[in-house]
């Protein structure tokens, strides 16, 4: 089994480690692209425009309530039509094919963001309305205010949500393999069939998911902790 695992051209443990990176990188990637579309959806949602929350409400109950792997097999089957589609308008005539990678992160980065948008819009609401009319009477600017009072709040209620919006990432870019994206679970699938050993390389990618997450908890308790240093529940009171 060690030699199966050696690094070099004799055994698989560079190409196992690469598929470990590159699942971290799609899931980053798709993470942040989540989180920049739940900003922009939960704001709609919390907009007083009617046409802003029902566009909004639409995209998270269609990304939710349909399965991942459809949302992945339309952006990769229909993805690169509707870029060239739009770039015809503006006058490009031309080809245009969309790589695996940056299929795979709109993809799932799509599917984050929905869920993402119910994270944040909740967060937002859990911040006491009084903060936002104090600030108001104290003088501070809409950026002060929201960058110095709201948005840390914000970021303490929201980082558990977002913690598990990253789980959800990292599991779902196994689906992503479709696209011919070689990460964890397409690098297993490869070894196992050249090697005929399953068994071995699918246990090995139960081992990097976990190191993964285990990781990235860490990261994320860290976070919070430096969140919520200053804050006194109401219960300690």
């Amino acid at each position: 089994m060690f030699d199966v695992f050696a690094l070099g051209p004799t055994g698989w443990g560079d190409e196992m480690l690469m598929g470990a990176v590159m699942t971290v990188l799609v899931s980053s990637s798709s993470l942040l692209l989540g989180i920049t579309i739940g900003i922009i959806f939960a704001a709609c949602k919390l907009s007083n425009f009617f046409i802003l929350r029902a566009i909004a409400e639409v995209y998270t109950t269609i990304i939710r309530g349909i399965p991942e792997l459809l949302v992945i097999y339309l952006l990769f089957f229909g993805g690169s039509s509707a870029v060239m589609y739009l770039a015809k308008i503006f006058g490009y005539m031309g080809y245009i094919e969309l790589n695996a990678f940056t299929i795979g992160t709109i993809a799932v980065g799509a599917i984050s963001g929905a869920y993402s948008t119910e994270v944040i819009r909740g967060a937002v609401n859990s911040v006491p309305k009084g903060q936002f009319e104090v600030g108001k009477t104290l003088g501070f600017s809409r950026y002060s205010l929201y960058g110095k009072i709201i948005f840390p709040q914000v970021a303490r209620i929201a980082l558990p949500g977002i913690g598990n919006v990253w789980q959800i990432t990292l599991k779902d870019t196994a689906l992503i393999s479709v696209t011919g994206l070689v990460e964890i679970m397409r690098q297993s699938r490869i070894a196992a069939g050249s090697t005929h050993e399953p068994f071995i390389f699918y246990t090995a990618a139960i081992i990097l998911y976990l190191l993964i997450t285990r990781l990235s908890n860490i990261v994320f308790d860290s976070a919070e902790k430096k969140y919520s240093k200053g804050y006194v529940s109401r219960e300690a009171i």
